[in-house]
């Protein structure tokens, strides 16, 4: 009679759950890629470091959750969730930056993402915010989850705080790329924008920071914008 064999875990990527990254630093992708990997439940399937080329790859992959950086080389990490929603309304979306989530973290959930984590938080920290998203909940801090909670039971909405709360998701876009020193053309090239719609973009930044004009919006925009690189 032969020895019945204890069942074990299988470590196959297939019996993984899978995660999609998409920052556009590779050493920063890489070192998530470490840390998500020694986790006996999870695999990196695919790596991304632009809006465009990882939308195809990941529909292409079919991964159970995007973590989604804010800055990207060609687009803006909110527009890329929105994509991603709207493409896989199903697909859980969790945001790891380096912007401050006082200013990032409600547009992230309003464009559909499950969560909201910093880069300057512990791995264990994201780790957790993975299991949560996974799970079906959303993970925010539990400071950024007092600050909502308190909006829902005020019924306030977000005025006041820092000037940029003023602007739209485009509108936040455009001006961290005018403070990262990029020209109108420059910004409407990447963004796949006329230089029309960029021109107003920015006088409608300038109307709502009541800023007069074109050479003060950049100093404003190089002091102000919420952007690492």
């Amino acid at each position: 009679m032969s020895k019945m064999k204890t069942p074990t875990r299988s470590d196959k990527p297939s019996d993984k759950r899978k995660i999609f990254l998409v920052d556009d630093h590779p050493i920063v992708r890489q070192g998530l890629a470490q840390l998500i990997n020694n986790e006996a439940d999870f695999a990196v399937i695919g790596q991304g470091e632009d809006a465009y080329g990882s939308l195809r790859a990941i529909r292409d992959a079919k991964p159970d959750l995007v973590m989604v950086d804010v800055s990207l080389k060609d687009s803006d990490g909110i527009e890329l969730v929105k994509e991603l929603k709207a493409q896989s309304p199903k697909l859980p979306v969790l945001v790891l930056s380096m912007h401050d989530e006082s200013l990032y973290a409600e547009r992230a959930l309003r464009a559909g993402a499950s969560g909201y984590v910093m880069k300057q938080e512990p791995p264990e920290t994201l780790l957790a915010a993975i299991r949560v998203v996974l799970s079906g909940q959303v993970y925010v801090s539990s400071k950024m989850s007092a600050t909502l909670l308190q909006r829902m039971v005020t019924g306030k909405k977000r005025d006041g705080g820092l000037p940029m709360d003023r602007l739209t998701d485009r509108e936040l876009e455009v001006f961290r790329m005018i403070g990262s020193g990029q020209s109108v053309k420059e910004i409407a090239d990447k963004l796949f924008l006329s230089v029309k719609t960029i021109e107003a973009h920015r006088e409608h930044i300038k109307e709502k920071l009541n800023i007069k004009t074109s050479a003060e919006l950049l100093r404003f925009a190089i002091r102000n914008s919420p952007d690492e690189k």
